[in-house]
């Protein structure tokens, strides 16, 4: 009995001392993902983003506070959306796709 709560306390250790990543996709530069039969894509180059496969949709901007800071339609099969907010972590949402972002 004594061998296994020795053990368990052990695994419980183990687990907490392994680095998690908080922000997951966020440093990622490009983030893709396949809804229904479209396939959006958002890349992120400074403060750029080039959205493609949301013809029609509505890209919003969120900060990591809950404040929505921009808000743009989509018109074209591809296209460049410059974002005039400050360095940080935000939230972009096209349709059904949410994702973390960072602007630099």
């Amino acid at each position: 009995m004594k061998r296994y709560i020795l053990s368990m306390a052990f695994v419980m250790v183990s687990a907490l001392a392994v680095p998690v990543c908080a922000f997951g996709e966020t440093f990622a530069n490009e983030v893709q993902e396949r809804v229904g039969a479209d396939n959006i894509s958002i890349t992120v180059e400074g403060r750029t983003l080039n959205v493609s496969g949301a013809d029609g949709m509505v890209l919003e901007v969120v900060s990591l506070t809950g404040r929505k800071v921009a808000t743009v339609k989509i018109e074209a099969p591809s296209q460049r959306v410059e974002l005039n907010v400050p360095k940080g972590c935000y939230i972009l949402k096209v349709g059904t796709v949410v994702r973390k972002v960072s602007v630099r």
